[in-house]
């Protein structure tokens, strides 16, 4: 056998035996001494466990990169652009760190990577989370159980075409059973987006066309502060936090618009944004009799935002047209599980319900525009009680997993005070979900799973109220939107560094957005949400092998959909491929080079353009023992990524293109004093309406 391997294999049996979450080595790394001789692993170990990728972390390559950003965007299947976390082929996904749901980004940007221990990619996610969950992200964190103060400051400083710059500082103190912690982060991000939109139509049986240009400068300042306490002792466990996050913002385009071939009109759109949210949240978790594991959470959230529009025409006589828009939230939610065992199983049961209510005052200031584009006050409330439960079990290889998730819903819609009947409604939903899975060995697995959904719009789109964009465009919800109902077929298996997954998903009343003419005295081209029926193909094959000092993760795949619309047909597929490389370098150099690209392709009612090849990279060195990290990143560094479509429903053709603002560079430094995980337990109590919030 090859000594290399014979080591590797030694000290992986040593490290599961000893345990290396309570080592009392002071390097992160995964670095022991067998007979005198230093063993280090070096690359990052993914498996396939039933529908669920398990990719280990300490001791690897990726441990040093930075932050759990940086970790992500390098493992399989989950993909980082600009700070927003997807996964291959799935259009709706939960995070959680160590059993709580991730608030926002910012989390993982302050998560370090050094701290992260483990993470799960549930592919096929039981009937414990809600039905509109496509994929579930778990990450779980390193032990440590230094007592005394602890405390983590990351600095990042950005530029693209403007400057952005953010600060986080993490204070935790730990003594015995109890753990308190205070954190906070002051982020002022800043983007510039350039682009030229296009309409074509026949309009009074001529061809017309409405165009506008864009130059958009977005500065926003954003401030998180929370503090809270955990305690743990045997085998049981609470806590509780309270988070409180402002926001300020100035949005400004200077732009243009025309109608054919007149001369075009200067126009400047400036929006003004002030928010703020609340958000409370505690968690209890105890185990009976050593086998009986019960866990509560709980959380109250309520947001208010304000936003001033106005829209001039510095060069003309045109009046100029305001706006004011304040929306309210609040949300009431508990969830109760218990797990156990049960028929040589794993079985979870419980119950999941909340309380929203979303309240949305529009005042149109112009006289004229308010003729099609009305003042509203819409009220839209929603009980929702659902139960769930699950059962797992292995049967020698083979794998079974099976749930069910019953849920009513009790939605109630208000314009100006009068309930709209059409859109209030009360639902039942049942939603069973099925996973089978095969193990040959430990490098070749296999699962099948089916799922049923149930996926109600973002209250965003369901909103009655249009927005005025310019003289001849508005852009609003669709409150008549109907719930989506979906079928997941998925197949997932590995072969040594080969990884394959395919997915048919037919979606029955999904939403996508459409351009059409709206009815008013002039022409004004209206751009809102309708319901569609939709089948899609998604089908990838990753490819991962360490080699040497160079770790690369090679995914090709293909989206392709089949969609009829108006006697339209949007079935164009779209081809990509993902190519990312980790280089450990001697002295504790990392370097990573991201390339990515895709073919054009229809996905809903737009064709988005191809993007053959764009480029991210980034050189970081750790220092002080681990303790201090500096990395330079660079992205889309030839300056090729885009977002422009087309889209061509109900006889309007638009044509958008737009620069993305992407093209940058940025410093991180991070410096960590006995850095630690929060041992807070807790999870959301309805993950699906804070992310429709």
């Amino acid at each position: 056998m090859n000594a290399k391997i014979l080591i590797a294999i030694l000290s992986s049996f040593l490290l599961v035996k000893n345990g290396y979450a309570q080592s009392k080595e002071t390097t992160d790394s995964l670095t022991h001494k067998l007979q005198e001789v230093v063993i280090t692993a070096k690359y990052p170990a993914t498996k396939l466990v039933g529908s669920t990728l398990v990719s280990t972390i300490p001791g690897t390559n990726l441990a040093d990169l930075g932050t759990a950003f940086d970790v992500l965007a390098q493992l399989p299947m989950i993909k980082v652009s600009d700070n927003t976390v997807s996964v291959i082929g799935k259009s709706n996904i939960e995070i959680f760190i160590d059993g709580r749901p991730m608030r926002d980004e910012q989390e993982l940007q302050q998560l370090l990577s050094s701290n992260m221990k483990k993470v799960e990619l549930l592919m096929a996610p039981g009937a414990a989370y809600a039905s509109t969950t496509d994929a579930v992200l778990k990450i779980t964190t390193r032990h440590n159980f230094v007592q005394g103060l602890s405390f983590t400051d990351q600095f990042q400083l950005q530029r693209r075409r403007k400057w952005s710059v953010m600060d986080y500082l993490s204070l935790t103190y730990r003594v015995r059973d109890w753990e308190l912690f205070v954190n906070g982060t002051i982020n002022h991000n800043n983007s510039l987006i350039k682009g030229a939109t296009s309409n074509t139509l026949a309009y009074h049986e001529k061809e017309t066309i409405v165009g506008s240009s864009q130059n958009s400068s977005f500065p926003t300042t954003t401030g998180v502060i929370k503090g809270g306490f955990n305690y743990s002792h045997g085998s049981q466990s609470f806590g509780a936090y309270y988070r409180y996050n402002p926001e300020r913002g100035d949005f400004n385009n200077s732009g243009a618009e025309w109608l054919d071939s007149n001369p075009a009109l200067k126009r400047n759109i400036d929006r003004s944004i002030k928010a703020h949210s609340h958000l409370a949240s505690l968690y209890y978790e105890n185990t009976f009799d050593e086998k009986y594991r019960l866990h509560f959470d709980g959380d109250f959230r309520r947001s208010n935002g304000n936003n001033n529009v106005a829209t001039t025409y510095p060069e003309s006589a045109t009046a100029a047209v305001n706006s004011t828009e304040e929306r309210t939230s609040t949300l009431w939610a508990g969830k109760l599980y218990l797990n156990f065992p049960l028929w040589n199983g794993d079985f979870t049961c419980g119950t999941q319900d909340s309380y929203t209510r979303t309240t949305l005052d529009y005042r149109m200031l112009n006289s004229f525009v308010s003729e099609y584009i009305p003042s509203s006050f819409t009220d839209a409330r929603q009980t929702s009680a659902a139960l769930f439960a699950s059962w797992s079990r292995m049967f020698g290889k083979f794998s079974l997993s099976a749930g069910a998730r019953y849920e009513y819903v009790d939605y109630d819609f208000k314009v100006n005070d009068k309930r709209d009947d059409d859109v209030s409604r009360r639902d039942h939903m049942l939603t069973p979900d099925l996973s089978l899975g095969y193990s040959f060995n430990d490098e070749s697995q296999i699962s099948l799973s089916y799922k049923m959904a149930t996926v109600k719009p973002p209250y965003s789109q369901l909103t009655g109220s249009l927005n005025y964009t310019g003289l001849h465009e508005i852009e609003g919800g669709n409150p008549g939107l109907h719930d989506e109902r979906m079928h997941d077929i998925q197949l997932f298996g590995m072969w040594k560094g080969f990884m394959l997954q395919a997915d048919y998903i037919r979606s029955l009343d999904a939403y996508a957005y459409v351009k059409q003419v709206y009815p008013a005295d002039n022409l004004q081209l209206l751009m809102h949400p309708v319901n569609i029926d939709v089948s899609a193909l998604n089908l990838y094959l990753i490819w991962s092998q360490p080699i040497h000092r160079w770790t690369p993760n090679v995914t090709v795949g293909m989206y392709h959909q089949w969609l009829n619309l108006e006697n339209s047909r949007y079935d164009k597929p779209i081809f990509s491929y993902y190519f990312d490389n980790t280089f450990s370098l001697p002295l504790g150099w990392l370097i990573t080079a991201n390339i990515s690209g895709r073919s054009q392709g229809d996905m809903h009612t737009n064709r988005f353009s191809a993007s053959y090849f764009t480029m991210d990279a980034s050189v970081g060195k750790t220092f002080l023992n681990k303790s201090l990290t500096v990395k330079l990143s660079a992205t889309d560094i030839f300056n090729t990524a885009n977002n422009d479509w087309t889209m061509n429903t109900y006889g309007v053709f638009v044509d958008k293109r737009q620069s993305y603002d992407r093209r940058g560079i940025s410093l991180n430094i991070i410096y960590n004093f006995q850095p630690r995980k929060s041992k807070y337990k807790g999870s959301s109590a309805a993950e699906a309406e804070m992310k429709r919030l």
